[in-house]
């Protein structure tokens, strides 16, 4: 009896075993180990820096408290509420409010949301792709910009 339960089971285990080594650990490293290589900016969360510190990623949208940025769109307008970008619309109407806070002017600000439509339509590669803007680039261009408007107002640092 025990010979027969030993030769029922004992395949069965080790199968269990073999796919959990190749689905739990192998195949994990092997996808980390490509997506470093071939794609190392996007896998180590595609980050931003400012002066050599992190200050959040171009994937995930991240909330500015203060009227000298530009803001993303609420959560209830967007289903996930981590997006990172926001209708080019949607950035004009807030540049009235930065201009008056930072005291940039207002084409100055239009400026800085065209240049960066055109760099996502680059980037994105896409003829019939929508347009859209990064909040936190535009954000921290802003900050390079006018280091002296943006002096002691900071983007939040990621650790």
């Amino acid at each position: 009896m025990r010979t027969i339960k030993s030769k029922v089971f004992s395949p069965s285990i080790r199968i269990t075993i073999l796919m959990i080594i190749i689905t739990g650990v192998a195949y994990p490293l092997l996808v980390t180990a490509i997506g470093q290589t071939a794609f190392p900016y996007q896998s180590n969360g595609s980050q931003i820096t400012l002066d050599g510190k992190t200050v959040g990623s171009e994937l995930i949208s991240q909330e500015f408290n203060s009227t000298k940025f530009f803001h993303p769109r609420n959560s209830t307008d967007s289903g996930s509420g981590v997006d990172p970008d926001i209708t080019p619309t949607d950035a004009y109407s807030q540049i009235p409010v930065i201009s008056n806070a930072t005291g940039i002017p207002a084409n100055a600000l239009k400026t800085l949301v065209e240049l960066d439509i055109e760099r996502n339509k680059d980037t994105n590669g896409l003829f019939f792709a929508p347009d859209y803007v990064r909040v936190l680039n535009l954000n921290v261009e802003l900050v390079k910009q006018y280091p002296d408007i943006y002096n002691g107002v900071s983007i939040k640092e990621v650790s």
